[in-house]
């Protein structure tokens, strides 16, 4: 392999070109779907090719194949070649690519057991006995149980000098039961909506999860939710628990942060930004409480990594200190419009894309508070758990969010239990509106493997990190008018 990165580096040196990389990807992807005590899906897939990038007269050209070969290699260069020789003619502004030191690195995903080698008859026992438990409760019509496993081995080589290898290993399962009664539908998940929470880890972390546990609460709550009040139409206090929190810092801090969408490159698909770059070390995003960071170092994240795909290493780095937007997602390219380096965040879904801005974990973190103490300070509002919908706008400030469950808080204690919740928000004026957060023991991480991004569209793995939090004066309800 080394001989063949090496051919099409060598060629790019011959062409004296800026600069040229390319990058090498196996990905094995394995999913397991259980559907009322039946089989849906035992899918596993392998897919492996090759893209290669060249800067030449300050423009972008990129090809790929799936045939991994001294010629397909030579040819597809050539490809790539002509695209930057078309695209220098048709530019606009010149491309900054910042210099690097050469990198020469292996990297890889600590795990006790890889999910690869794991019986497919262990972990489906797993998944029929979680979906047997809901189907105990005579309310739930359709009970789901789901696992999935991914493995990406890349390989990373530049004219700078850098060959760094990676082996990202990736988990996560989750269960949902739907309750039914005339028109009435009410769904719960565990740990969370859209298939459950995800890690960089290996089986360890579906057996940490331990859904079967966990399946007759969830089946005993989406039943009560068929009888629950709805949920009133007001101004209240709202506290989020740590999982809706992720889906709010994704949509309503990881996107705005992504310095190509700020600066319009990303309009096409999912907006720009309500931020500018000269917003950074001024703007008051959140109230002084809220400090959030972009981490790709934190252990077992889904936005945890040795090295981006320009072959930056891993950073950890503030985005919002004492509520003040301090930094952006940056890649080589776009961090010099800040004055500074990149920090890291430039990854592609595969070998057939090119790399774009991703988050990594955007973490908040933690308070010090405990959720028990937020909850008795709370005279009224409502505690909402777990993402069913989400909505925003392209400038990613105007937004609304629905939950799967709720719970009024009355005098300082949990009460009713409320269906359908929603809140909306401008998001300066919510992150502002913050005035506690949970402490290190309510800390968890999430992972969200379905982020999309780019034209063709491309699907990151991301994490976040959160302890619940509350917001004063939030809009809960469907608004009267």
């Amino acid at each position: 392999m080394k001989d063949l990165i090496q051919n099409i580096l060598d060629l790019a040196k011959l062409k004296r070109l800026e600069y040229a990389d390319i990058r090498i990807i196996r990905r094995q992807n394995e999913e397991i779907e259980v559907k009322n005590g039946k089989v849906e899906a035992l899918i596993h897939d392998e897919d492996f090719g090759f893209g290669i990038r060249v800067l030449f007269h300050g423009a972008w050209g990129f090809a790929c194949s799936s045939k991994v070969t001294k010629r397909e290699m030579e040819t597809v260069f050539g490809k790539a070649l002509k695209i930057a020789k078309a695209s220098s003619k048709a530019k606009g502004e010149k491309v900054y690519f910042s210099s690097s030191s050469p990198v020469i690195d292996r990297y890889k995903t600590l795990v006790s057991m890889d999910p690869f080698e794991t019986k497919s008859e262990t972990k489906l026992h797993l998944l029929l006995k979680a979906d047997e438990i809901i189907r105990r409760n005579k309310k739930v019509k359709i009970s789901e149980a789901f696992m999935g496993s991914y493995k990406t081995e890349k390989t990373f080589a530049s004219t700078e000098g850098s060959y760094i290898e990676q082996e990202i290993v990736e988990c996560g399962a989750g269960i949902a039961a739907t309750a039914i009664e005339g028109s009435e539908v009410q769904v719960r998940s565990y740990p969370n909506s859209f298939r459950g929470n995800f890690a960089t880890q290996g089986y360890e972390w579906i057996e940490k999860l331990a859904i079967e546990t966990q399946a007759e609460r969830i089946a005993e709550e989406a039943s009560q939710l068929l009888y629950a009040k709805p949920c009133p139409s007001k101004i209240t206090t709202l506290i989020l628990d740590n999982s809706q929190l992720a889906l709010q810092i994704h949509e309503s801090i990881g996107h705005p942060i992504e310095l190509d969408r700020i600066l319009g490159t990303e309009a096409s698909y999912a907006g720009t930004s309500f931020l500018k770059p000269e917003m950074v070390g001024h703007f008051k995003y959140a109230s002084e409480l809220v400090n959030v960071f972009a981490d790709a170092t934190y252990p077992g994240g889904l936005g945890t990594f040795g090295y981006d795909d320009e072959g930056t290493k891993a950073h950890r780095v503030p985005i919002i200190s004492q509520g003040v937007l301090v930094n952006l997602l940056t890649s080589r390219e776009t961090a010099h419009r800040l004055g500074k380096e990149s920090n890291g965040t430039m990854r592609a879904d595969g070998w057939n894309r090119i790399p774009l801005i991703r988050m990594t974990n955007i973490n908040l973190e933690p308070g010090d508070w405990t959720l028990e103490q937020m909850i008795a300070d709370t005279e009224e509002g409502l505690f909402l758990k777990t993402n069913r919908s989400w909505s925003i706008d392209d400038k990613r400030i105007n937004f609304q969010f629905g939950t799967e469950i709720g719970w009024e808080i009355k005098n300082g204690k949990l009460g009713e239990m409320v269906k359908n919740p929603t809140y909306t928000g401008i998001t300066p004026t919510f992150w502002n509106s913050c005035d506690a957060i949970a402490n290190r023991d309510d800390w968890q991480m999430w992972g969200t493997p379905n982020c999309g991004k780019g034209e063709p569209g491309q699907v990151a793995h991301v994490g976040h990190g959160a302890a619940p939090a509350r917001f004063r004066n939030v809009q809960v309800g469907v608004m009267k008018e």
